[in-house]
C-alpha cells in the first residue's frame, strides 16, 4: 500500500499553485479523482485511466483565493470553488474546506471555516476521500480508501443512506465506478442504493446523461447496464430498456465495435467501447422502434448529433444488411446508411458481423463511388444547361441517374450523365 504520492503525476502549474497557497499559510490538500487513479494505476502495473484534472482543497476562503492570485474565474463561488488561470491560461480549480449544513438530495448549502477532515466527510465513497501533502506527498486516508482501492470496493463514506440523502446522484457515480472500474459494491452501501433507487426524479436531466454514457464506457458495457437493472434506476430512467434481460445484456457485451465509425468520446476511457453506439443498440434489443429511441434520448437531452445517430442506427437495424456481393447491393444500402454503416454492421447479430461485408463498405468507400446526388458529375445547373426544364422533372432525373449509378459506377461522368438526361427528358 502506497505511503507516499508520486508527486512528479501531478501537473507543474498545479503543484506552483499549491505552494503558492501554502507560502501565504494556508493548508493545502490535492484531492479528486486524479488521486484516486494514480493510486489505483500504481496498484494494477499497465493500467491507463483517462485522468481528470487533480483538483486542490484549502482553508483559504474564495475571498483569499482571488487576493493571493491575479487571474481567477468564480466558477462555484457559492460552493467555495475559484479556478486560478496558469501561465497558459488552463484553469485549475480551487475549493475551500466545507462541509454540508442542508442539503434537498441535488443541490447542497455549505459552510467553510471546518477541517480537511471534515472536507474528506462529505465526499461520497471512501476512495474519493484521500488526499494528498503537497510538500512531502504524504497520503491523508481516513476512511481506509487505499484499502478499498486494494479490495475493489466501492464503499460510502461514512453512512451510505445519509451519503444518497445528501446527492442522488451519488447512486448512479456508485454503480459507475463500480461498472468502469470492475470493483464490488459494498454491502451497506448497495443495500442503501436500492433502497433509494426509486427516487432519481429531480435530478438533472444532463447529469443523469452523462452517468449513463460514462458507464457505458466500461470495458463491459452490458455488465454496467445490468448493474443498473439489478439496482432498480434502469427502468426509472429508461422505461423503454426495462424488461431487458440477462441475454441481452450478454449480446451488449459481445459487441465488437472496434470497426464502428465513431471512437468513445471524452466521456469515456482510451480504447473503450462508445456509449452512444451502446444505447442505440440496447434500445434494438429491447424491440424499440427509431421513432421511439429518439424521443428517449432527447428525454435524457443527447445532443442533436447524438439522437439522430441512435435513430438511424436503430431503423437501418430494423432492415437486412446487404450481401456483399454484388457490390451494387452495397452500393445501394451506402446511399440510405452510409454515415453509420460500420455502426450497423458492428451491432447487428453475430451472424451479420461479416468481415466480408466491412471489406466491402471499406471498398466501396476507396473506390469513390458516388452515393448521393452531390456526389454525381453533373449538377441542376448543368442539366438546365442541357435543356432539362427545372423544377420536379428535373429532380426525377436526377435521382435517376444516381439509380443508374449506384448500379454501375462507371457511369458517373459528366459527359455519360448529360447524355442519359437528355434521353431521359424527352
Amino acid at each position: 500500500m502506497a505511503e507516499v504520492f508520486p508527486l512528479e503525476r501531478i501537473p507543474a502549474p498545479v503543484r506552483a499553485i499549491a505552494a503558492r497557497l501554502r507560502e501565504a499559510g494556508h493548508e493545502t490538500w490535492f484531492v479528486g479523482g486524479a488521486v484516486r487513479d494514480v493510486l489505483l494505476e500504481q496498484r494494477r502495473p499497465g493500467t491507463r485511466r483517462r485522468r481528470g484534472d487533480f483538483d486542490i482543497t484549502t482553508g483559504a476562503t474564495p475571498a483569499i483565493v482571488r487576493t493571493i492570485f491575479r487571474r481567477t474565474v468564480p466558477v462555484g463561488i457559492e460552493h467555495g470553488t475559484v479556478a486560478v488561470l496558469d501561465e497558459a491560461g488552463r484553469a485549475h480549480e480551487v475549493t475551500t474546506f466545507r462541509r454540508d449544513v442542508e442539503t434537498d438530495g441535488r443541490h447542497a448549502v455549505v459552510q467553510f471555516g471546518v477541517s480537511i477532515d471534515e472536507d474528506l466527510a462529505r465526499r461520497d465513497f471512501t476512495i474519493n476521500a484521500i488526499a494528498v501533502d503537497p510538500g512531502s506527498g504524504a497520503l491523508l486516508d481516513p476512511f481506509g480508501g487505499q484499502a478499498d482501492l486494494a479490495a475493489g470496493v466501492v464503499r460510502a463514506v461514512g453512512d451510505a443512506a445519509q451519503r444518497f440523502l445528501e446527492d442522488r446522484l451519488r447512486i448512479l457515480r456508485a454503480l459507475r465506478f463500480a461498472a468502469v472500474l470492475g470493483f464490488e459494491i459494498e454491502l451497506a452501501t448497495w443495500q442503501a442504493i436500492t433502497a433509494q433507487a426509486g427516487a432519481l426524479a429531480h435530478l438533472s436531466r444532463e447529469r443523469v446523461r452523462d452517468e449513463w454514457l460514462k458507464a457505458l464506457a466500461a470495458a463491459a458495457p452490458g455488465g454496467a447496464m445490468r448493474l443498473w437493472s439489478r439496482a432498480g434506476v434502469l427502468g426509472e430512467v429508461w422505461p423503454e430498456l426495462a424488461l431487458l434481460t440477462g441475454a441481452e445484456f450478454g449480446r451488449l457485451d459481445a459487441l465488437d465495435l472496434s470497426d464502428a465509425e465513431h471512437a468513445a468520446d471524452a466521456v469515456g476511457e482510451a480504447g473503450a467501447p462508445d456509449p452512444v453506439l451502446v444505447t442505440a443498440a440496447a434500445f434494438w434489443l429491447a424491440g424499440v422502434g427509431p421513432d421511439a429511441a429518439a424521443a428517449a434520448v432527447q428525454r435524457l437531452r443527447f445532443s442533436n448529433r447524438d439522437g439522430a445517430r441512435v435513430r438511424a442506427v436503430v431503423a437501418a437495424l430494423a432492415a437486412p444488411l446487404p450481401a456483399p456481393v454484388p457490390a451494387r447491393e452495397v452500393r445501394r444500402w451506402l446511399a440510405r446508411h452510409r454515415a453509420i454503416a460500420l455502426d450497423v454492421i458492428a451491432v447487428s447479430e453475430p451472424r451479420d458481423r461479416r468481415p466480408d461485408l466491412r471489406a466491402a463498405v471499406r471498398a466501396v468507400a476507396a473506390a469513390g463511388d458516388a452515393l448521393s446526388l452531390r456526389e454525381l458529375a453533373v449538377t441542376g445547373e448543368d442539366l438546365k444547361a442541357a435543356g432539362v426544364a427545372a423544377g420536379k422533372g428535373m429532380g426525377d432525373v436526377l435521382r435517376r441517374l444516381l439509380d443508374e449509378v449506384l448500379e454501375e459506377p462507371g457511369l458517373n461522368t459528366r459527359e455519360a450523365l448529360l447524355r442519359r438526361a437528355r434521353e431521359l427528358s424527352a
